[in-house]
């Protein structure tokens, strides 16, 4: 890819300033037209060191409002990033709707940079198909998402690495990683090229800029921004013209399996042993909570069911018996305002937790093909790849060591009615009981339907799901200890 850059392409002041004039108003004006359709886009600046990305994307957000751009400069991975998987810092970044944000080097760090040094332990193949997914996911959201990388020759990066060097002012950004990185520049450009080909899709394809010359790449640059941005709302325009219809689900697809019609749920069970199991599995539990810690393995325990199925008191059972600063409660509600401004996962990656903790979700990402689904609140083709983002989703946090349980509570209908009735009969249990329950009972042959689907697509090998009959408390509490602590048992 970067052989076919033309090195040689230069400006003159004159043609730079009339051409900049004029890309100025333009991205000025594009600029106010995503915020006003409410577009998030990324921009990427990747590049040979002593390139000039910072002189570049000065050159690129002068011509921007700073009130809808931040810049994220990035650095070696340390500190706290190393307890969270490899793309958790990038999407706890990305931007909100009608915002960019422009990554100083970005993901591709770990795959450019790192495999150079030496310091990226993870196979080349993975970490490529993770950012593949990561971007993807963007763009399906409708993020804009441009990637330029900075070319320059070996000889022109040794001098300007030494006129940087031989100023006291800018000495400093001149390590001896980068001098390091330059005697090997020919392997690293073996690996930039492979990197680019890996990553180079139609929906995030790359723009290898040539940046021998300080103009030209600041013309380029900016006018491939602006083209980028006018194609996009142009797109976008079209789109609400002719907006789909949102309404009820349709039909699931044919799985051929109801996963739900399989599963007996006990009315009874023996109670005897109830406490003496609690006991078992609860010791057992806080002793896997040490070593679990210690050995730096994060947890995420996910509870999805029906409505007054058990949630809370499984979950009051299972946290009592973990240390109360390594674990957290996560209660997932709809999302709130600045949630609905990002993609939906983007919340679920600020809670997951760091390694060594453990994460409870009280319901989960799952919602958007359970309740976002079956109420229409978002688009069919949103909930139908919404599968595949989960799934992947998952599988980056079991690649990073995690350990993933996830349960749903299943009880019958006759028994939801029971407790739904016994809620409004008893006044301290009045408050658990609303009218959204009673009208998502209204359709539970819809979200029986969504639920088969849901297990069924989204059961994997690392991450499967563990139906528990739920009609009787005392047995489902049990069963969730005991899994979990398999689970965590099973990971060390």
């Amino acid at each position: 890819m970067l052989d076919q850059v033309d090195l040689g392409q230069k400006l003159g002041k004159a043609e730079y300033k009339e051409q900049m004039d004029r890309l100025e108003t333009q991205l000025g004006e594009l600029h106010r037209k995503i915020h006003e359709l409410g577009i998030p886009a990324v921009i990427v600046f990747e590049g040979w060191d002593a390139a000039g990305r910072g002189t570049l994307i000065n050159e690129l957000i002068l011509r921007l409002d700073p009130r809808g751009f931040k810049v994220f400069a990035n650095h070696v991975c340390q500190g706290d990033d190393r307890e969270y998987p490899f793309l958790w810092r990038y999407w706890n970044t990305t931007p909100a709707a009608g915002k960019i944000m422009i990554y100083d080097r970005s993901w591709y760090e770990a795959v450019l940079v790192g495999r150079i040094d030496g310091t990226t332990k993870t196979d080349q193949a993975l970490l490529c198909n993770e950012i593949a997914s990561f971007e993807r996911q963007l763009t399906d959201s409708g993020c804009i998402l441009i990637k330029l990388f900075l070319h320059i020759t070996k000889k022109e990066q040794k001098k300007r690495m030494d006129e940087l060097e031989q100023d006291p002012a800018t000495r400093w950004r001149v390590a001896d990683a980068e001098w390091r990185r330059h005697r090997k520049y020919d392997d690293y450009l073996r690996i930039i090229e492979d990197t680019l080909s890996r990553t180079d899709r139609a929906n995030a394809p790359w723009t290898p800029v040539s940046a021998m010359d300080r103009r030209f790449a600041a013309v380029r640059i900016c006018g491939a921004v602006a083209q980028t941005l006018e194609q996009r709302i142009q797109i976008e325009e079209r789109t609400r013209q002719n907006p789909p219809v949102k309404g009820s689900a349709p039909a699931a697809a044919e799985i051929g399996i109801s996963l739900l019609d399989k599963v007996a749920v006990p009315k009874e069970w023996d109670l005897r042993n109830y406490d003496k199991e609690l006991e078992r599995w609860g010791k057992k539990l806080h002793d896997l909570h040490y070593e679990t810690y210690k050995k730096k393995v994060p947890v995420l325990i996910l509870f999805e069911g029906w409505d007054a199925a058990g949630k809370g008191g499984a979950i009051k059972r299972l946290v009592t018996n973990f240390d109360p600063r390594g674990y957290e409660v996560i209660p997932v509600a709809a999302p709130n305002d600045t949630e609905r401004t990002h993609h939906y996962l983007w919340r679920f990656w600020q809670a997951v937790p760091a390694a060594g903790r453990i994460a409870v979700f009280d319901r989960t990402w799952y919602g958007r093909v359970l309740v976002e689904r079956v109420e229409g609140f978002c688009q069919e083709a949103e909930w139908r790849r919404a599968y595949r983002e989960i799934n992947e989703f998952e599988e980056q946090l079991t690649n990073f060591g995690a350990v993933i349980v996830k349960f749903w509570l299943h009880i019958d209908k006759e028994e939801q009615l029971r407790r739904f009735q016994e809620r409004e009969n008893t006044p301290e249990k009045r408050w658990k009981i609303t009218a959204e329950d009673w009208r998502n009972r209204e359709k539970w042959d819809e979200y029986k339907q969504a639920v088969d689907e849901m297990l069924y697509r989204t059961s994997t090998r690392s991450a499967p799901w563990t139906i528990v009959p739920a009609n009787s408390k005392e047995y489902a509490r049990v069963h969730v200890l005991k899994t979990v602590a398999e689970a965590m048992e099973k990971a060390l």
